[in-house]
């Protein structure tokens, strides 16, 4: 079974002076959520960025991924804290998401450090969203057992 999400944007200016505003995304979620080229570039100000979604995007994600391959694995995770910093870098002539960097710690019982680490890389390779991403952004993961 398919799932659609959408999201729109209305874009008012130029790249440099303009801005816009997510309007709706299918949750309903969020909805005016301004967003500029200087909340990519610079200082935020309380504006976001397509970086900034990507980011949690792909720190959910994983999350849910790799909760699930410690499941399957017999080792439900009792709490996983995530995060995912995405770098958006000027490169040659333009700019581009060049890396999605994943910290995770965790506290799983019967689990060793290192059987942790191993999950973390396989959730790394099998979440969906690093899936999109891969061959096109540099990815990594951080992976702390507590």
């Amino acid at each position: 079974m398919a799932v659609v999400r959408e999201a729109s944007v209305t874009w008012n200016g130029d790249l440099i002076g303009g801005s816009g505003t997510i309007n709706q995304v299918t949750s309903k979620a969020i909805s005016g959520q301004p967003v500029t080229w200087a909340a990519r570039t610079a200082a935020p100000e309380g504006k976001t960025s397509p970086e900034e979604l990507m980011a949690a995007a792909h720190a959910s994600c994983y999350a849910m991924a790799f909760s699930f391959g410690l499941g399957n694995a017999g080792t439900p995770p009792q709490k996983l804290e995530v995060s995912a910093t995405v770098t958006f870098d000027k490169v040659s002539d333009g700019f581009k998401v060049v890396s999605s960097a994943l910290k995770v710690s965790g506290r799983v019982a019967g689990i060793d450090a290192a059987a942790f680490k191993e999950a973390a890389e396989a959730a790394k390779d099998g979440c969906p969203i690093s899936q999109a991403l891969k061959g096109n952004v540099e990815l990594s993961v951080e992976a702390t057992l507590e």
